[in-house]
This record gives structure tokens, C-alpha cells and sequence, in this order.
């Protein structure tokens, strides 16, 4: 990691990484959080702008989204408007890199076995792919021989073999998912696993996070929904962990200066952004509120931020103690888009939800802030409105939540994700400018 100079601009951001435990990655000239630091007393920074990514694995991957993301949001006309909110204005970019191997991109469905246009990974690629997804332990790895080498020899039964049934069972087991309903945390908010159930709605919708896919189905299906878990669990434990130290010891460092902070996450994104505001188990403390916050295309739930949820004996979303403690000064903006399937069709499927959203007007019990926004909260403290164009005045207030509905310019993608990751445009880039900005100074 270390700072990073944008193609074909003078545009730098740092990039510092968190390993699967949550702990920073260390480097050859020293730990990159005291680097960020420490630049950002050698250049009395007054904003410090967070991004983090979703299913991005690598660490080209991510530095490809980055280098989208902070280009438009630099280029934006709102950075001619910074120095009159934020007098002597001068910014640092970071990216958070975090170990977020992709939903199932490597891998096709049923036929993954079976030859077909798509190229396929072996038996032997596979489990280790698997093994590096999610741990490779005992009692992960021989559950895990058990499910390949049925597909290997059988990729597209029409039930679950019990044998392989029982695989799936232990696997879950072996990785500590929980199944504790939608008040619980974002890697326990579902109903319990079922294999035959999830056997049988990947069979019936295709969807994926990371594009590149054709089919969630056969007899992998359920394989990829633990996966999809797994990394939920991560992505907590990465955000309330690690990167939760780091913004409290960056509060602390600039606290003289009294620099604004501003996070961003995408997808899965906003799990790490939501812990590192919580902290661990969500109940962490910071030395003071951050000033701005950017959930866009979030797959994390719809009830998280609630003050009540409306379902059975379900009590407080799993992140409330983020508004009731007043962890942000300014806007929290959500995204949504009718055009995102990977929200709209994945993260209902793999909470073992059957179909598609279709932004009814009642909400359901799954799904995601990225199809519904943050829910649960009341109207006073809450607004629905369209995105609007890079030009659009938002009137944005401090304290508020704007669930802001860009499906007119979060439009286009590939694949069955659809549009998930159409959001290095200028429309977007001026909504987290217009949050930031509403923090005033």
C-alpha cells in the first residue's frame, strides 16, 4: 500500500489495508495509518475523505474503483464550492482495501463441471479458491471435499444428496454463522440455512455481486451463499475491528485541527463504514461525531439503523447506537437503484427470500439499504427524494437521513449485477459532495 497517484492526473489518495482479522497489514516503511497521520499534520488537513469498497478482492481491483470514485469526486464543480464551507480547505482521500473475495466470479452454475462457453476452474482450483474464501481448517476443509466432489461427478442433481446435505450443515457450523433474526448483526440477520432451500432458489434466480456469472445454481448454490455470509461476517469484524481503532486514533491525532471526516462505502462497503462508526458488538465510543456519511448501494440491511423494527419480538436495528449516540454530525445519504439487481435480487435470495424486490411500498423483512434505504427510522428524521442532476441543489440538513432514489443515473452495468457498480458518475459524486458540504464548518 502506500499513496497513490491516479492515471493520467496529479491526484493522490492513500491506501491503507486490513487483513481478515480486522488488523492492519503491515508495510516495509512502517504502518500506513501513522503515514496518514502524519500527513495530515505535515499538510493541516481540514477534510479527510474515507472510501471503501465492496467485492472488490484484490488489490488492482480496488485501486481501479478508487481511482474512479476519487477522480469524479475531485473533478466534481462541488470542489470549487469546498473552500467556502471548510476555509482553508485542504483534503486528504483514503481508501480502505480490505480482503473481499468476490461472490462467486471466478466460478460458473450448474454446469461448472459440465464444459460450456464459460471457462471453468477445476475440482482442485475450486476447493482452494473456497479454502482461501473462507479459512482452510479441518472442519472446513473436509465438508468442503465432500460438496466439490459431488459436483464434480454430479453438478446439477435435482435434489441435494443427503450426504452433501449434511456437508452444507457442517460447513455452516464450521464457519460460526448464526441465524438470530433482523435485529441481529449484518452476518446474522437471516433465516436459518436451509440447504435444500437455497439448492432450490438459486436453481430458480441467477444473481451475483461481482458480475461474471451466469447461474447460482446446482449443486454449488448453497456453497456460494455461505460464502456471501462469511464475507458479511468480514466485513463487520474488519470495520468494528481494525478500521474502528483507526478512526478513533485519527479523531484523537487531529483533533487540534479540528479536520471533518467524511466516510463512504459501497455495498458491502457500508458494513465496514456502519462498524467503524460502531464499533465492536456496535457499541463503541468515538471522541466526536464523524461529519458526513455515504451508504450508496449498500447490501446491508434496510432495518440496521432502526430505532424499532416492525417484525415479530425484533427489537433495535443492529447499528442504532449510531443515530442514538449522535455518531454523525452531518447527512447520512443512501442510495437506491431499480436498476441494481445485485441488492434487488441477490441479497433477498441469499436471505433465502424467493424472487425479486420491487419497490412496493410495503418493506419487507430482508433487504437491502441499496433497494429500500434505512427504514425503521421516523419521518422526522427521514427523507425520501430523487438524485439529482450534478447541477441539482440539495438542501441537505445536519443530523438527517436522505434515502435519495438514483435509479435515473445509477442505470447501466453488466451482467446479472446489473447496475451495482454504475456509481463513478458525476451525479453521485455531487450527492456525497452535497453531504460533506451540509456538515458545513
Amino acid at each position: 500500500m502506500g499513496f497513490e497517484t491516479i492515471s493520467g492526473t496529479n491526484l493522490q489518495y492513500g491506501l491503507i489495508s486490513f487483513d481478515a482479522d480486522g488488523k492492519e497489514v503491515s508495510e516495509p516503511g512502517g504502518l500506513m495509518s501513522q503515514r496518514l497521520i502524519d500527513k495530515a499534520h505535515a499538510d493541516n488537513v481540514t477534510n479527510v475523505f474515507f472510501f471503501c469498497h465492496g467485492w472488490k478482492g484484490d488489490v488492482p481491483a480496488a485501486k481501479e474503483q478508487y481511482a474512479l470514485w476519487i477522480k469524479a469526486f475531485v473533478e466534481s464543480a462541488d470542489s470549487a464550492k469546498a473552500p467556502s464551507s471548510f476555509p482553508n480547505f485542504r483534503p486528504l482521500y483514503i481508501g480502505l482495501h480490505w480482503p473481499s473475495l468476490p461472490f462467486g466470479d471466478e466460478e460458473v452454475g450448474a454446469a461448472s463441471f459440465a464444459g460450456g462457453d464459460v471457462p471453468v476452474l477445476g475440482a482442485g482450483a475450486l476447493l482452494q479458491t473456497y479454502l482461501d474464501r473462507l479459512g482452510d481448517r479441518p472442519e472446513i476443509r473436509a465438508p468442503l471435499e465432500i460438496i466439490i466432489d459431488e459436483a464434480r461427478r454430479n453438478s446439477a442433481p435435482d435434489e441435494l444428496p443427503d450426504h452433501v446435505r449434511k456437508a452444507y450443515l457442517d460447513l455452516n457450523d464450521a464457519l460460526g454463522l448464526k441465524s438470530e433474526g433482523v435485529d441481529a448483526p449484518p452476518d446474522a440477520d437471516r433465516q436459518g440455512f436451509d440447504p435444500d432451500s437455497s439448492f432450490e432458489a438459486g436453481n430458480e434466480q441467477p444473481a451475483s455481486f461481482g458480475g461474471g456469472i451466469t447461474n447460482l445454481g446446482g449443486l454449488l448454490g448453497p456453497l456460494r451463499q455461505l460464502s456471501y455470509w462469511t464475507m458479511k461476517k468480514r466485513a463487520r469484524t474488519i470495520g468494528e475491528g481494525g478500521m474502528h481503532a483507526f478512526l478513533k486514533t485519527l479523531q484523537t491525532a487531529t483533533a487540534s485541527n479540528n479536520t471533518k471526516i467524511h466516510l463512504m462505502g459501497h455495498s458491502f462497503g457500508t458494513i465496514v463504514v456502519s462498524g467503524m462508526l460502531g464499533g465492536p458488538d456496535a457499541r463503541g465510543t468515538l471522541s466526536r461525531p464523524v461529519d458526513s456519511v455515504a451508504l450508496v448501494q449498500g447490501a446491508v440491511s434496510l432495518w440496521c439503523y432502526a430505532g424499532a423494527i416492525p417484525f415479530d419480538d425484533a427489537g433495535q436495528g443492529y447499528f442504532s447506537r449510531i443515530l442514538a449516540d449522535h455518531k454523525v454530525r452531518g447527512p447520512i445519504v443512501t442510495t437506491q437503484s431499480k436498476h441494481d439487481s445485485a441488492v434487488g435480487v441477490l441479497y433477498p435470495l441469499a436471505s433465502r427470500i424467493k424472487g425479486s424486490v420491487d419497490f412496493a411500498e410495503a418493506f419487507p423483512k430482508f433487504g437491502a439499504i441499496g433497494a429500500f434505504g434505512l427504514q425503521g427510522i421516523p419521518n422526522g428524521s427521514r427523507s425520501e427524494l430523487k438524485m439529482l442532476a450534478a447541477s441539482g441543489e440539495y438542501k441537505f440538513e445536519p443530523g438527517r437521513i436522505y434515502n435519495v432514489d438514483g435509479s435515473q443515473f445509477i442505470a447501466h452495468g453488466d451482467g446479472v449485477s446489473g447496475a451495482h457498480s454504475d456509481i463513478a458518475g458525476p451525479e453521485v459524486a455531487h450527492l456525497i459532495w452535497a453531504a460533506a458540504l451540509a456538515s458545513g464548518s
